[in-house]
């Protein structure tokens, strides 16, 4: 199967679309193994708000990248490409086939277009510092900040996104060299099958939030309970990902369940419109299928068509 360019196919699209379950059925008929690229998902302890592949689902297929590191731990992105490429490798190695499945864009883009990414180290003083300017001043301030020492760094980053405009300031103030000219892309030598999930939004969004109902009747609040008890704060990056946010203002701030079940929603139909922005700019060859017109055997045919083609 692998021969001299070794095959990778990417599974991509916003929160809530199926990824997941298409992941599973296409690796179940190819023989494949999952590789996960999902922000939220590295953490352990953090299972419901998610979204995480269940045992059982875990049990039929290998997942790699999945349950990796505590919620206190900040995985940095050039941490998570290094054990992506690992993980890939080991799942070449054994002749079978990888599937990169996620839609934390970053994680996707990272991997496929091979990029440089500058080894800095957090600084956490400095990081106070920026987020202290931010409070004071605005998200816009400390965005046009960035934009004063690196322009096309700040295009590319959205103001609202606090944590990467403080990331590209702290590497630029720290190197002296600005992040997008340390970003160069290696792209790795792969044969790369790209199938995004799409669905209209008016489809979507109330799929999403039916599923912050489940997750709600699964028990997150309890969950999140648990991973305070822990003592895992909410300031943490990991406890900023939907639904734990809103229900940690529940438990500790006395937001309402319903207010912070409706701003979870909310916060995950913003979080589907950034997807799109990110997928719109980085599609590599992206062929994207109406997940309620996919058939995953005939989809499952035409990639074992594809793989069959490398062989030749």
């Amino acid at each position: 199967m692998i021969g001299d360019a070794p095959p990778l196919i990417i599974i991509l699209g916003p929160t809530g679309v199926g990824k997941t379950g298409l992941a599973i059925e296409l690796a179940s008929i190819l023989g494949g193994e999952i590789i996960g690229a999902d922000s939220r998902q590295i953490y352990k302890f953090m299972d419901i708000g998610t979204a995480k592949p269940t045992a059982e689902q875990q049990a039929r297929i290998p997942h790699h990248l999945i349950d990796i590191v505590p919620p206190d731990y900040n995985l940095s992105l050039a941490e998570y490409q290094e054990a992506a490429y690992r993980a890939i490798d080991e799942v070449h190695q054994r002749g079978v086939l990888p599937l990169l499945v996620g839609g934390s864009g970053q994680y996707v883009s990272a991997v496929e277009e091979g990029w440089s990414i500058p080894r800095v180290p957090p600084d956490t003083e400095l990081r106070a510092e920026l987020e202290r300017f931010a409070s004071d001043n605005s998200r816009a301030a400390l965005h046009e900040r960035l934009r004063l020492v690196d322009p096309v760094a700040a295009e590319r980053i959205h103001p609202n996104n606090t944590r990467r405009v403080i990331r590209a300031l702290e590497v630029q103030m720290r190197t002296g060299k600005a992040i997008s000219e340390l970003q160069v892309k290696r792209p790795p030598p792969w044969r790369i099958r790209r199938l995004g999930l799409q669905l209209a939004r008016s489809r979507l969004y109330p799929r999403v939030d039916a599923r912050v109902d489940d997750m709600i009747d699964a028990g997150l609040v309890d969950e999140v309970t648990r991973l305070l008890n822990m003592g895992y704060d909410r300031s943490l990056p990991s406890m900023s990902g939907l639904g734990y946010l809103e229900i940690a203002a529940h438990l500790l701030d006395g937001l309402p369940l319903d207010k912070a079940i409706e701003r979870s929603k909310f916060s995950t139909h913003d979080f589907i419109r950034r997807q799109d922005v990110w997928f719109r700019g980085h599609d590599n060859g992206i062929l994207w299928h109406n997940v309620e017109d996919i058939d995953a055997v005939a989809l499952a045919q035409e990639l074992g068509d594809w793989l069959a083609k490398g062989k030749a």
